[in-house]
C-alpha cells in the first residue's frame, strides 16, 4: 500500500508544488496549514496512516520547532523533514538534534524531495524492525505486532488475547507456517509474564533419545556424554513462557513426564536425586488433529485434555485472503529494512495474483515468496518478472513478465471519472431512493458504489480502495461478503 506524506506549510503555493511531486512517485499526501493544525491532524485518527512529515521551519502560531517539540509524546517514531528556505549550518544541526531525519532547502528540486522521503522510509522502517527484534527478544511482542484485521483472523486473536489474560495452558492449532509461535509470542507479551523467558522448544526437531534431557535437564555424569551439568528448557523458562511447539511429536515415555511436570509443578532432571520446582507457563501447539492421535494412541489421553484446556485455532491463510496485502507490505518493509532495498510495493495486478492464491504454506510461504521477490526486484515496484516459481500463475492472470515500469507508470494515476464514465449506474447516477421514493437500504447503496468504482478503475483493487477512502483489506471483505464481480479491463 502507498504511503503517506504530510505536508506541513504555511504556503499553499508550496504545499501544492510539493504535493505535485509526492503523488507523482506514488505517495497519498495529506496537508496541513500550520503546526496547530498538524498536532491536532497527527492526534487524530487521520493521523495513523501519516508514514513521513515534510515540515516547515518558519510558520506563524506554531512553528516546525515547536511541532517536533511535541512529536515524541503523538507519534515517536514519525520520520521528519524540515524544509526552510535558509540553509544556515547551525539551523540544520539544531533541526537534526530535535529529531529531524533530513532538511531541505525550499524550492527543492522533484530528484531531491524523492530520494529524501525514501531515504526517510528506509529508516523508519529500519527502526521499526529494530524495535520489533529488541521487543521479540524481551519477550514483550503484543498483539500490535500481528498482521490481520480478517474477521476470521481477529476472531482468533480476540480468543487469544482473552487467554493471555489468565495463566491456564493453551493450545494453539492450525496448518503450518500459519503463526502459531507468533500467537504464543503475543499472548506472553500481553500477560503478566511479559518480559520474562520465552524458550521455543521444537519438538519434532529433538533426536529422541535426547528429548528428555533438553526439556528437563540432566546431571553431570549421568549418561555417556555427559560431561557437565545441563538445567534444560523448563528450567530455563522459569518465571516465563515455554512454548512446545508441534507437541503432537513427543515420545509416549516423555509424555508421561511432560505430565508429571505440568501437575506437580516440578521436573526430574536426569541422573538428579530430588525434583526441582520451576513456575513455567506452558503454551503447546501442533498442526496435527491431538484427538485423533489420542484415539490411535499415538499420544496420551491425560496429557492431551491437560494441554487442551483453552484451545485456539489460527485460520489457514486460504481462508482470511483479506490479509495478504498488509502482510505483503508488510514482509516488503522488512526486507527493505534487512537487505537494504527500496521498494515500495506491488504493482496492482500482481497483487490480484497473489491474493487469488491458495498459499499451502500460509504465512511462511508468502514471506518466503515475497523475500526472494525484494531481492530480485529491479525496479521500485514488485512486477510479475520478480516471481519466477509464480510464472505459471501469472501467466494463467494474463499478467505480463515485462520488463520493470518506470516509477511514474507504477504510480500513473487511473482515468478521472469524466473518461472512465461515472454516470453507467444510470443517468443520476447511484440511486438513493427506491420506486416508492424511499431511502434504500445503506448496505445495497454501498454495493452500487463499490461495483461503480470497480467498474470506473477497471478492476484495479488498490486504487478503488484509495478512491473510496477504505482499506484494501477491508474493500476485499465487502466484495466478498455481497458477492460483487471483480473484472480487471486494463
Amino acid at each position: 500500500m502507498p504511503k503517506t506524506v504530510l505536508i506541513v506549510d504555511d504556503d499553499p503555493t508550496q504545499r501544492r508544488l510539493v504535493q505535485a511531486v509526492c503523488e507523482k512517485a506514488g505517495y497519498f499526501v495529506k496537508q496541513a496549514e500550520g503546526g496547530e493544525e498538524a498536532i491536532d491532524l497527527l492526534r487524530s485518527d487521520r493521523g495513523a496512516s501519516v508514514d513521513v512529515m515534510l515540515l516547515d521551519l518558519v510558520m506563524p502560531g506554531t512553528d516546525g520547532m515547536e511541532v517536533l517539540a511535541q512529536l515524541p509524546s503523538i507519534k515517536p517514531d514519525l520520520p521528519v523533514i524540515m524544509l526552510t528556505a535558509k540553509a544556515g549550518i547551525d539551523t540544520v544541526v539544531k533541526t537534526m538534534k530535535a529529531g529531524a531525519v533530513d532538511f531541505f532547502v525550499k524550492p527543492a528540486s522533484p530528484e531531491r524531495i524523492t530520494v529524501g522521503i525514501a531515504n526517510a522510509l528506509n529508516v523508519s522502517n529500519l527502526r521499526t524492525e529494530v524495535s520489533r527484534l529488541k521487543r521479540k527478544g524481551k519477550g514483550e511482542m503484543s498483539f500490535d505486532d500481528v498482521v490481520g484485521t480478517s474477521p476470521a483472523f481477529r476472531g482468533c486473536l480476540k480468543l487469544a488475547e482473552r487467554a493471555a489474560a489468565s495463566t491456564i495452558p493453551i493450545l494453539i492449532t492450525g496448518e503450518s507456517g500459519v503463526g502459531k509461535e507468533m500467537i504464543a509470542r503475543a499472548i506472553q507479551g500481553s500477560s503478566e509474564r511479559s518480559g520474562a523467558p520465552f524458550v521455543t522448544v521444537n519438538c519434532g526437531a529433538i533426536p529422541e533419545n535426547l528429548v528428555e534431557s533438553i526439556l528437563f535437564g540432566h546431571e553431570k555424569g549421568a549418561f555417556t556424554g555427559a560431561t557437565a551439568k545441563h538445567i534444560g528448557k523448563f528450567q530455563e523458562a522459569n518465571g516465563g513462557t515455554l512454548f512446545l511447539d508441534e507437541v503432537g511429536e513427543l515420545p509416549l515415555d516423555t509424555q508421561v513426564k511432560l505430565l508429571r511436570a505440568l501437575q506437580e509443578g516440578e521436573v526430574d532432571p536426569v541422573g538428579s536425586k530430588r525434583p526441582v520446582k520451576v513456575d513455567v507457563r506452558v503454551i503447546s501447539a501442533t498442526n496435527r488433529d491431538l484427538a485423533e492421535c489420542v484415539k490411535e494412541g499415538t499420544f496420551r489421553e491425560d496429557l492431551y485434555y491437560r494441554l487442551n484446556v483453552f484451545p485456539v485455532e489460527v485460520p489457514p491463510l486460504r481462508q482470511r485472503r483479506e490479509d495478504i496485502p498488509s502482510l505483503v507490505q508488510h514482509f516488503i518493509e522488512r526486507y527493505n529494512a534487512e537487505e537494504g532495498r527500496d521498494v515500495k510495493g506491488a504493482l496492482h495486478e500482481v497483487m490480484d495474483v497473489l491474493v487469488a492464491q491458495d498459499w499451502p504454506g500460509n504465512v511462511r510461504q508468502l514471506e518466503n515468496t515475497i523475500y526472494r521477490a525484494v531481492v530480485l526486484a529491479e525496479g521500485e515496484w514488485l512486477t510479475a518478472a520478480d516471481f519466477p516459481t509464480m510464472a505459471a500463475a501469472f501467466e494463467e492472470a494474463g499478467v505480463s513478465a515485462g520488463p520493470p515500469p518506470t516509477e511514474a507508470a507504477a504510480a500513473a494515476p487511473m482515468p478521472s471519472p469524466s473518461t472512465a464514465g461515472v454516470q453507467r449506474q444510470g443517468p443520476e447516477g447511484i440511486e438513493v431512493f427506491d420506486h416508492d421514493g424511499h431511502l434504500r437500504s445503506l448496505q445495497n447503496i454501498e454495493r452500487d458504489l463499490i461495483a461503480a468504482a470497480i467498474e470506473m478503475y477497471r478492476g484495479q483493487m488498490s486504487e478503488v480502495a484509495r478512491r473510496l477512502g477504505i482499506g484494501r483489506s477491508t474493500l476485499y471483505r465487502k466484495v466478498q461478503e455481497q458477492g460483487i464481480e471483480v473484472k480487471r479491463t486494463g
